[in-house]
């Protein structure tokens, strides 16, 4: 699609914004970048060291079934390249599979948004699938902290974090493995 991605708005309030989204929404530079992004059509596995994926619930229909998305992680996985998703990013894996057909995350330790967290803000009734449940059907070992707790899980070259405020330390662990 490309240009301007769209921002869940729940995102924009509180108990979400960090220091870091404050400063982001104060940044033309950054903002004037983000207004002109490059469909994943555009994109080659060959351009880049890592991907880390963020969150918003809007992924759980944008880019969950989105070929070329799934497509690009099959394929950073293939290289051994570092992926990295916090919160509902984690939704982008849901159908991506190693070479041998099964799921990614099978017999990994991940993390995302918790059930507990998908109640806090009154959308289990709104989301395709939550998140903490699909992935253990998925056959990951799922793991979450209390509502909001910043929690990270680095399995390999898979980082996920389970909520926003696990952002910052998500970024600095695929920073590590880079």
């Amino acid at each position: 699609m490309g240009g301007a991605p769209p921002i869940d708005p729940a995102s924009e309030t509180e108990p979400f914004l960090t220091s870091y989204t404050k400063r982001h929404s104060e940044d033309e530079a950054a903002k004037t970048v983000l207004a002109s992004t490059v469909p994943l059509s555009g994109l080659r596995v060959e351009d880049f060291d890592a991907v880390f994926i963020p969150g918003g619930h809007g992924l759980l229909w944008d880019l969950m079934d989105d070929f070329k998305c799934i497509s690009l992680l099959e394929a950073f996985f293939a290289a051994g390249k570092p992926v990295a998703a916090v919160c509902h990013g984690v939704a982008a894996l849901h159908k991506v599979k190693r070479p041998d057909g099964e799921s990614v995350v099978k017999d990994k330790r991940i993390t995302g948004f918790t059930n507990s967290e998908e109640a806090a803000v009154a959308l289990t009734e709104v989301v395709p699938f939550l998140i903490e449940d699909e992935f253990k059907r998925l056959g990951c070992d799922f793991s979450g902290m209390g509502d909001w707790a910043p929690h990270v899980v680095v399995h390999g070259k898979l980082v996920t974090g389970q909520n926003p405020q696990s952002s910052e330390q998500c970024a600095k662990e695929l920073v590590k493995l880079l």
